[in-house]
This record gives structure tokens, C-alpha cells and sequence, in this order.
């Protein structure tokens, strides 16, 4: 792990990843339609996310940050079913169970990401990127940001605050994943 300055590895965060000035998920839209900006924001936070996993594919299962049983697998696991409860089962009331918490095991997303092996890395992608595009499609799709569904903990809400929510959840979990990553390889970087 690369803390300063030395020939193992860069000695600042702008080292690691590229320029923020060069990397399309910081040219989110500042001025303009709402439901544009809320979009890009999201998909920003989400493309941070795969960052923050990318090149630690056999390390995705690891639980970098003792004691908590965070892993960066665990994170994209749980993102998905975060992504699949608001979209599919809350705004478009659909019958779409969680994919790997349930209620007798809450945390199953977690506690279930204890192998990084590369089917079950792959399939954890491919399910995170299906919740990503049905909630991509959903938000576009919708007539207004004032579109409602009912949730069973918090009532009514829109669309608009559940795309303000994933933007904040994803912010908070990356930088979780933060964390993880540069413990699993010093990797440090916005």
C-alpha cells in the first residue's frame, strides 16, 4: 500500500486515476433540464462505483476494512438490490424480490459476497448493470419527475426523490468503497 511519496506507486490522488478534467463523469450538465442532470449525476456516482472495483477483480470479495464485513463485491451486490427495490418494485410496482438480501437474511448481500470467484463476479455485474439500465429506462421513460410509487417504510415518493436518493446512496457507499480499495492495493483516487 502506497502511502507517500516513494518508487512503489504515485505519491497523490491525481496519480492514480485520470484527470478529472478528462474523464466524462465529471461533465455532468451544470445549467439545463432537470431530469438530464439528475440522470448524469447518477450515472456518474454508478461509473465511480465501477472504478473504484475495476482491476481487483480476484480481491472484489475481500473484507479490506476489519471489522466491518464490507466488501466491494458486497457493495455491488447491494446496490443492486438498492436499485431493484426503488425502480422496479416501488416506482414501477413490480413483483421483483431482492436479489440477495430477503427478510430472514437482511444481509445477504453482504454476507453472501464471500467469493470473488469470476462467474459469480460476472453475474453480480451483469445483475447490477440490468437494475441500472431498467432504472435508466424508467427515468426516461416517465412522463415527469413527479411520478409516484408507495413504499412500505417511507410512504408516498417521487421519482425525483428516489433518483436524489440513489445519487446519495451511491456517494456514501463509494466512498465506502474508498476505503476497501485502498486498503485491498493502495489504489487512491477520486
Amino acid at each position: 500500500m502506497t502511502t507517500t511519496a516513494d518508487a512503489s506507486g504515485p505519491a497523490r490522488r491525481g496519480d492514480v486515476f485520470p484527470a478529472p478534467a478528462s474523464e466524462s463523469r465529471f461533465r455532468t450538465p451544470a445549467t439545463g433540464d432537470e431530469r438530464r442532470m439528475l440522470a448524469a449525476f447518477l450515472a456518474a456516482q454508478r461509473t465511480t462505483l465501477e472504478l473504484k472495483c475495476a482491476g481487483v477483480e480476484a480481491e472484489l470479495a475481500t473484507r479490506s476494512v476489519a471489522p466491518s464485513t464490507l466488501s466491494l463485491l458486497g457493495l455491488v451486490r447491494h446496490l443492486t438490490d438498492v436499485e431493484r427495490r426503488w425502480f422496479r418494485q416501488v416506482l414501477a410496482g413490480q413483483d421483483a424480490p431482492a436479489l440477495y438480501s430477503a427478510p430472514d437474511d437482511p444481509d445477504g448481500d453482504f454476507d453472501g459476497a464471500r467469493d470473488a470467484e469470476p462467474a459469480a463476479v460476472a453475474a453480480a455485474w451483469a445483475a447490477w448493470r440490468a437494475e441500472c439500465a431498467f432504472a435508466d429506462r424508467f427515468l426516461a421513460e416517465a412522463p415527469h419527475l413527479d411520478v409516484e410509487g408507495t413504499d412500505s417504510w417511507r410512504g408516498t415518493v417521487s421519482l425525483r426523490w428516489v433518483v436524489i436518493h440513489m445519487i446519495e446512496e451511491y456517494a456514501r457507499h463509494n466512498g465506502h468503497a474508498d476505503l476497501l480499495r485502498e486498503r485491498i492495493d493502495g489504489a487512491i483516487g477520486v
